[in-house]
């Protein structure tokens, strides 16, 4: 599958999101934080995978940030979870956010070079922006739980951070 139509599967992944939270009143917080576990995990395995693959520095610093971040908030959204005695439940949009990470680990497989560090870079962009469009549209409007809706309020910062270092990657990378 092509770049494009990746960002196209994942815009419309987090489109779900909107869609089945104006449909449906919204998602409970047992499926918010099964959305941002997933929503983690996908940049994580994101991240080792262009670690495992690229040549050019900035790509690997920037997937290395992506792990690491990525990890500490999964970390903090499991002892969150754990202390509400709440259990993160899959939802569509979990799913489908899911179904379009293998899409593009599969893509980002096929391509080698500045074809894989563009691709990846292209992807972190287009990603960034749809889980801060989310976070600000559904999840945080959405969560009943002061600490869950507290913990999406204190990473969307880094979540912005992230897709604005993934916009200056992506820029250099279209000058070489």
């Amino acid at each position: 599958m092509k770049p494009s139509k990746i960002a196209v599967a994942l815009a419309g992944s987090f489109f779900l999101v909107t869609a089945s939270a104006q449909d449906k009143g919204g998602p409970s917080d047992p499926q918010i934080a099964g959305i941002v576990v997933a929503a983690n995990q996908i940049d994580i395995d994101a991240g080792k995978l262009a670690k495992s693959h690229t040549k050019n520095k900035q790509v690997s610093e920037f997937a290395q940030l992506m792990i690491t971040d990525h990890t500490a908030v999964n970390m903090q959204a499991s002892a969150l979870v754990k202390k509400l005695g709440v259990t993160p439940e899959h939802s569509a949009t979990s799913k489908s956010l899911k179904s379009a990470a293998g899409k593009n680990v599969a893509n980002l497989k096929s391509l080698k070079g500045a074809a894989f560090d563009k691709a990846y870079a292209d992807h972190e962009v287009t990603y960034h922006q749809q889980v801060l469009d989310a976070i600000d549209k559904v999840l945080i409007p959405n969560a009943r739980n002061a600490e869950l809706k507290d913990l999406m309020t204190k990473v969307r910062p880094a979540i912005a951070a992230h897709l604005e270092h993934a916009k200056m990657i992506q820029s250099s990378l279209a000058k070489k």
